[in-house]
């Protein structure tokens, strides 16, 4: 190609290209040259069309469609001369797939340059039969591959391209190299690969020519022929015995490096590709009969454990231990003496204590497949101090092997150590690996707890702790035991009774507490504060705070407390009944039913006993437990882990799947996030009674304008005075810059560097605020880049960190200045970035409370010696995220409208300033930041009516309401009504809607301090307690 000046100068072209129009021009303008040149076939030279097939293939390799000249360049196989041929081979490889037309016209071209005596040719043609590996290609020309590979007169460098062809051929057509009628003696497929022949001679005939070809001594060949035969034995094994005593030679050979040629050692280890590739071979072979055999391989694999230790040099490391750790499979596949093994997991043992992350990664790995061997249980117990301490390793993937090792080798004997570490390390583990770790901490403590009660305690444990990560199974499977065991029953009663003391507990401990304590509350009747009042009194505290599947089953409960509270208890009788009638209007189907059949029950006296029997006992079936955990499985040890289950024995019952308990209520139509599902009622609360019951619903007609009758007696909230939110005011002033575009918001006294950042940082921050991805911050140096996603209260950022330049980035740190109401960790972020390279950061987010404030990126690098660039960067863990879209029919928005009687749950504004917008464009508006506008239910066709749910620690799931009122005479302004359970939470929605909706000049403007504004004595919802210290609400006071 050096000598064409044609292809040169066209290269030249596109790389001066400006732009990608350019560049589209010049390709066209040159592929037009060529179809013109190749219709004119008189005046095309060789020379020409070789030029001509290089320019295809450029422009192919630049990504455009060529269309035409295949013809050409198939044609060029057949060229006498090598230059020609190499162009045809290479492009033909390129542009043309296995099921083209043309390629017929190259079989006889390809099958007389590998017949021929040319060895260039010969090596062109196999790599193109290799590449393509085409059906007719296989058909063809496999019986000319492999009499080159078994031919004795050929280079070595030959063979070795054919070994590697007939390998891709048998992996691409198993079923045409295992075609019936190819000849026996003539064709080496039909002696390698196994097919149900007539003549039980073949297996003999083609394993003896498989054995032939290790006694190869040209270690290309040899590496290229054990390809191929690990992939035949691993399709079947049968027939290839004879190349068992072959292959434990060759790793002999090896291991004493005799007349091992210096080109394939690698750092002093003698090919280790070899090694390794032999040693998987071996792997797929049942068992080795010969005595002196086996005893020869156990001499290599003794050797070769006794002589690998970790070294500094990192290549030479991952030689070694490539080797070293396929020697422990076979070690476990031969089912070695219990010494051998001793050994295998004392290396393991001191490779899980090194500082290197992958040895430690795979130490850990491969203890968990040792498991499966009987003699290695008991010795892999000695390292388990070892084990747990890798729980606590930076890195997560190092953590998730050593939870799959504990959960694998846990048994009676030291189940209690175990569990009692994995509920330790709950409460610092990362959000996604908890749902996993919760359920298998619950499944140990079934299998082997020591008695009952302890699995017990364990579950409530498990529950208190990590109760958002714990699925209904595992307090579904603790009922079903309790149910099943009348000497659990006054245990599990007196445990959730100690629990329910607690102020704050989790909805699921409520669950658990409020079935057990309705079956079997009235066992602990005789102890202090266990009367069926005093029982109801603490169960109903925790009403207002669950969600609306859970009411059923309280209800339930209350209906059982009655009927076992003895002598009756006629004002306990009361205190239900006003609960029963409360709900009889529900607009839940559920919640409604139950309380009419429970209050009319509760009239009937002695039938209630009845109807309200003790829940009988569950029938025996496997847990379901069991089968979930297989699902959250994601390595290669699952095998490991079943077979490790079914060997050891279990103390825990076999039960039948979870049953709902009295019924399972109806799914509603809201999000469900970690398997909690809100109810439309959380929101339903007053001022008089926080986080307080719906009120009864009275059935009417609703007039023509039901949403304008509920908020026209409302005042027109004004700005408050003293709430302690941070209003931004703005003002025109010329000639003084933006600071919060200019300087990634830092104050102008605090300027490290005078490096201007690319684009505007406020405008990328208002971008993320409604997307999940994109730049947060780029400078001629750096980019930084975010992809988040949203669970509930939970999020995941992900941080990009990438250096542009060709120079490394140094002395990086990254430290989040966090809010009150965020709970934020940032994983460890590099010293240096290299050049033209990328690192991630993921950063966990937990809401705590409603809140505008935002969090704070303080990053910094240096670049060269003495530049350091550092900016302040708003983190887009805004209010918006922890909101989850809702659409709600008319009869489910009208009765939580108007339980939200007045300030502070529900708050109204005129805003002014704000974008002209049409109420389609208003419609996408909100829908960007997840509130979803629910159309139909406002007779004004000029408003909006919209909700969603927000999602916070504090708060649990909660609806949120809002109506628009739009003046098509003036699109400037409009009235805002927003309503939540929570006054907080109402008033920073407010703030934030507005906030989007009031359209701020983005010319040149100078922050001021807020003034406040006189407002009228209207009730406002209670400031959330801000730190004075707090960084976030400092920056936020800053803006």
């Amino acid at each position: 190609m050096s000598g064409m000046r044609g292809l040169s100068v066209f290269i030249s072209d596109i790389r001066n290209c400006q732009n990608k129009e350019a560049e589209r021009l010049r390709v066209d303008k040159e592929l037009g040259n060529i179809r013109t040149c190749f219709k004119n076939d008189k005046g095309l030279t060789p020379y020409k069309k070789k030029k001509y097939v290089w320019k295809m293939l450029y422009i192919h390799m630049l990504g455009y469609d060529v269309d035409f000249g295949h013809m050409e360049a198939v044609s060029l196989i057949s060229a006498p001369k090598y230059p020609e041929k190499q162009v045809g081979y290479i492009v033909t490889s390129c542009l043309l797939n296995e099921n083209h037309d043309f390629l017929r016209l190259a079989i006889n071209a390809v099958r007389n340059d590998i017949i021929g005596r040319n060895e260039t040719y010969q090596c062109l043609a196999l790599t193109l039969v290799g590449n393509i590996g085409g059906r007719e290609f296989a058909e063809s020309l496999a019986p000319d591959v492999q009499k080159l590979l078994i031919s004795s007169s050929c280079r070595p460098l030959v063979r070795k391209k054919a070994a590697l062809c007939l390998l891709r051929l048998f992996r691409k057509n198993p079923d045409v190299v295992n075609a019936d009628g190819w000849c026996v003696l003539n064709t080496l497929l039909f002696q390698f690969i196994d097919v149900p022949f007539i003549f039980s001679s073949s297996y003999a005939y083609r394993a003896d020519r498989m054995a032939q070809l290790l006694d190869e001594r040209d270690l290309g060949v040899l590496t290229s022929s054990m390809s191929l035969l690990v992939s035949l034995v691993s399709n079947d094994y049968e027939g290839y015995s004879s190349c068992l005593p072959k292959c434990v030679k060759i790793l002999e050979r090896l291991a004493r490096n005799q007349d091992v040629p210096q080109e394939y050692t690698y750092y002093g280890i003698p090919s280790p590709w070899l090694q390794v590739k032999t040693m998987r071979a071996l792997q797929y072979f049942p068992t080795i009969e010969d005595p002196s055999t086996r005893r020869s391989l156990f001499e290599v694999l003794q050797r070769i454990l006794m002589g690998t230790d970790v070294v500094k040099n990192v290549n030479k490391n991952n030689a070694s231990h490539a080797v070293l750790f396929e020697a422990l499979s076979l070690v476990m596949h031969l089912n070695a003496e219990k010494e051998m093994m001793s050994q295998c997991v004392a290396l393991l043992g001191k490779f899980i204590s090194v500082r290197e992350p992958n040895i430690r990664y795979l130490g850990l790995e491969n203890m968990t497949r040792m498991l499966m061997i009987t003699d290695a249980q008991d010795i892999i117990k000695k390292h388990q101090p070892q084990i747990i301490t890798s729980l606590k390793d930076p890195d997560i993937s190092i953590r998730r092997r050593a939870l799959d090792l504990l959960y694998g080798m846990c048994d009676v004997s030291n189940a209690k150590g175990i569990v009692e570490e994995l509920l330790q390390y709950l409460s610092t583990a990362e959000f996604s690996m908890r749902e996993e770790l919760s359920l298998k901490a619950a499944i140990l403590a079934e299998k082997f707890a020591p008695d009952l009660s302890w699995y017990v305690d364990v579950i409530l444990q498990l529950i208190d702790n990590a109760g958002d990560f714990v699925s209904d199974d595992i307090w579904f499977r603790v009922v079903q035991f309790v149910t099943n065991n009348e000497d659990l029953q006054p245990y599990a009663a007196s445990k959730v009774r100690e629990y329910m003391d607690k102020i704050a507990i989790h909805e699921t401990m409520v669950k658990v507490s409020a079935y057990i304590l309705g079956e079997y509350g009235h066992l602990l009747a005789r102890r202090p504060g266990c009367s069926a009042r005093e029982l109801f009194g603490i169960l109903h505290e925790k009403l207002p705070t669950v969600s609306s599947p859970t009411i059923p089953l309280l209800l339930s409960t209350y209906a059982k407390l009655l009927m076992h509270a003895q002598p009756p208890d006629i004002e306990l009788q009361k205190q239900i009944w006003n609960v029963f009638k409360k709900y009889e209007s529900s607009i839940d189907v559920e919640i409604q039913q139950r309380a009419v059949e429970y209050f009319e029950l509760s009239k009937k006296g002695a039938a209630l006993m009845d109807v309200l029997a003790e829940m009988p006992k569950f029938p025996e079936r496997q847990s379901s437990l069991i089968k979930k955990v297989e699902d959250v499985e994601d390595t290669a040890d699952q095998s490991a882990i079943k077979l490790r289950a079914q060997q050891l024995p279990s103390n825990a019952l076999v039960l039948a799947d979870p049953q709902p308990v009295n019924g399972t209520p109806p799914p509603l139509k809201v999000p469900s996030i970690s398997g909690i599902k809100l109810d439309h009622e959380s929101a339903s609360q007053t001022q008089s009674q926080p986080n307080g019951d719906l009120s009864k619903v009275q059935s009417q007609i609703p007039s023509a304008d039901l949403l304008g009758e509920m908020v026209d007696p409302l005042a027109i909230e004004a700005p408050p005075v003293d709430m302690g939110s941070h209003q931004r005011v703005y003002r025109e002033e010329d000639g003084i810059p933006d600071e919060v575009d200019g300087t990634a918001i830092v104050p102008i006294g605090d300027q490290a560097n005078k490096v201007e950042p690319i684009g505007n940082i406020t405008e990328r921050f208002n971008a993320l605020c409604l997307k999940d991805s994109g730049v947060l911050y780029e400078d001629p140096y750096i980019q930084i880049g975010v992809k988040a996603e949203w669970r509930g209260h939970h999020g995941r950022l992900v941080l990009f960190l990438g250096n542009k330049v060709t120079s490394p980035l140094t002395s990086v740190q990254a430290l989040i200045l966090p809010p009150a109401h965020l709970k934020l960790e940032l994983s460890l972020v590099p010293d240096t970035i290299p050049p033209r390279a990328q690192v991630q950061c993921p950063l966990e987010v937990m809401n705590i409370r409603p809140s505008r404030d935002v969090a704070v990126l303080d990053f910094s690098y240096k670049f060269g010696t003495s530049m350091v660039v550092s900016a302040k960067l708003r983190l887009p863990a805004v209010l918006n995220k922890f909101l989850q879209p809702l659409q709600l029919t008319s009869e489910e928005f009208f009765p939580q409208w108007r339980s939200l009687s007045g300030p502070p749950l529900k708050l109204q504004e005129v805003v002014r300033g704000v974008r002209p917008l049409s109420l389609s464009e208003m419609e996408n508006l909100f829908n960007s930041f997840r509130v979803t506008i629910c159309p139909g239910l406002d007779p004004n066709p000029n408003n909006l009516v919209a909700s969603t749910t927000f999602y916070s620690e504090n708060t649990r799931p909660m609806l949120c309401l809002a109506r628009i009122e739009t003046d098509p005479a003036d699109r400037t302004q409009l009235r805002l009504t927003v309503a939540s359970g929570d006054s907080t939470l109402t008033f920073e929605l407010k703030e934030f809607i507005k906030e989007q909706l009031i359209a701020i000049p983005m010319g040149s403007r100078a922050l001021v301090p807020a003034v406040p504004v006189p407002a009228a004595p209207l009730a406002q919802p209670p400031s959330p307690a801000v730190d004075a210290n707090d960084p976030g609400a400092m920056l936020a006071g800053l803006l």
